[in-house]
């Protein structure tokens, strides 16, 4: 009866500590995830990187506005495309389900415009995304 007893309260803790470690590693998925996000915003421009990021029924809500699906976004943001911006963002925070495949990050960002005339514009705000992983092993936004 003790041995029983060890060896499910040994089990228990192995499928924990193999629980925690699969979501840390998630967990730092999500966060390679959000740099390259970052970095692809900046190489490639607002409109390839968020539908890129997208899941394919991913959605954005600007202001009560939502924009629906990867086309939908990148059309939204190639108004973008001839100006002179810059996006900039760090998950302050990040957790994931227990089962692995959905965990959200918040954080600062920082969206500057320089107009034609040089003129700068900068909003800052707080960011909530919502990432799930797909089927093929990466992380897609479904809720930005």
């Amino acid at each position: 009866m003790k041995k029983a007893i060890c060896l499910i309260l040994l089990t228990g803790i192995s499928m924990l500590i193999s629980c925690s470690s699969a979501r840390e590693k998630a967990k730092s998925e999500i966060l390679e995830t959000e740099k390259d996000f970052e970095k692809m915003v900046s190489a490639k421009g607002l409109a390839s990187a968020f539908s890129y990021y997208a899941a394919d029924h991913g959605v954005i809500n600007l202001n009560g506005h939502l924009l629906r699906g990867k086309e939908e976004i990148r059309n939204h943001y190639l108004k973008w495309e001839e100006e002179d911006v810059s996006l900039k963002w760090e998950p302050e925070y990040i957790d994931v389900a227990s089962s692995g495949d959905m965990g959200y990050t918040f954080g600062r960002y920082t969206f500057t415009v320089t107009d034609y005339n040089g003129k700068i514009t900068r909003s800052q705000g707080i960011f909530h995304t919502v990432w799930k992983k797909q089927e093929d092993g990466t992380w897609r936004f479904v809720w930005d």
